[in-house]
């Protein structure tokens, strides 16, 4: 089965578990441990190669860490292209092409704050580019409309479904709903879209056997798994450098913040 369409299937066969990974030899370690499909963390793929997250990787390092994560896996590989790192459809085409013409098959982009009509032309220029190269593209669109609280509380599920709805006729294979947590409306998300639905691990998610039960399709760690390496390596190396010492007794992550500002300190 063609990789493109062993992804798609991966979608109607259950709950999807996504650890996200930076790099070829974390993408390895995942597939090794039983990941039957493997997803980056566009924050984590930035801080890796010293930039930070919101856009700011150039797509000659994007393409070059597909391409070696590519080489080393055999289960299907997606990636997260943040907003297409453009605003410009015809510059996404551009990205979408440079990805899967590395060995993608399936991608996230998201909405942020802008007009969702703007992430429908992206969606369109993705699958486009993406049909050009022969591809069945996966397309996962990710919606902040719970993340950045886009809309009051009691409007957000409304909103999502909307927004769903025009991700779906543009040409999405799947929904990200980046922030949603409570089990009622995950429950109602699901029934009412057309798209499989994805979430973010959060701490006071339902279960694993209760999302499977609600209807999702699709689980990912996002940077969470990336932001504990780092604040790991940053304990580790900070005693090292003090004592001599490898203490591993007190690790901790770091947190989103941290990270992104300090890869943005000579970014600027």
């Amino acid at each position: 089965m063609a990789m493109d369409t062993r992804f798609h299937t991966l979608h109607h066969n259950g709950l999807l578990v996504l650890a996200n990974v930076a790099d070829a030899g974390s993408a390895r370690i995942v597939e090794r441990l039983g990941g039957t499909a493997v997803a980056t963390s566009s924050a984590a793929m930035a801080w890796t190669h010293g930039y930070p997250d919101g856009d700011q990787l150039p797509l000659g390092l994007l393409r070059t860490t597909v391409e070696s994560m590519a080489r080393v896996l055999s289960v299907p590989l997606t990636v997260d292209v943040e907003g297409g790192y453009s605003d410009e459809p015809a510059q996404v085409a551009r990205v979408i092409d440079a990805v899967v013409a590395a060995g993608a098959v399936g991608i996230n982009i998201e909405d942020g704050v802008a007009a969702p009509e703007l992430l429908v032309r992206k969606i369109e220029a993705a699958r486009k580019a993406a049909d050009q190269r022969g591809v069945n593209l996966f397309i996962n669109a990710r919606t902040d409309v719970y993340r950045k609280n886009l809309f009051p509380a009691e409007q957000r599920l409304e909103k999502t479904l909307e927004r769903a709805a025009l991700y779906a006729n543009a040409g999405a294979n799947g929904l990200f709903a980046i922030g949603l947590a409570d089990a009622e409306e995950i429950a109602t998300l699901c029934k009412e879209t057309t798209l499989p639905v994805n979430l973010l691990h959060l701490d006071g998610l339902p279960s694993l056997d209760e999302l499977k039960r609600l209807g999702v399709r699709r689980l990912s760690t996002g940077s969470a798994i990336a932001q504990f390496l780092y604040g790991a390596l940053g304990s580790l190396a900070a005693g090292f450098l003090s004592n001599g010492q490898l203490d591993t007794q007190s690790l901790k992550g770091h947190t989103y913040g941290e990270l992104n500002a300090l890869m943005a300190a000579n970014n600027g």
